[in-house]
């Protein structure tokens, strides 16, 4: 979350996949379409959703 409140998340495994949400549940519904249109750009293989971790700055 940054300092405006935004979820920001991210797939550091494919290079330009990131988004956010004005919610948990938002930005993980948007990494999830992030993820198929980062896909469709380039060759990735199937990725296995592991989970979100909240991390403090």
């Amino acid at each position: 979350q940054d300092e405006d409140g935004i979820y920001i998340a991210k797939v550091p495994d494919i290079s330009g996949c990131h988004t956010q949400g004005k919610t948990v549940a938002e930005a993980t519904d948007r990494i999830r379409e992030a993820i198929r249109a980062c896909s469709n750009d380039e060759d990735v293989k199937p990725l296995r959703f592991v989970g979100i971790q909240q991390i403090q700055a």
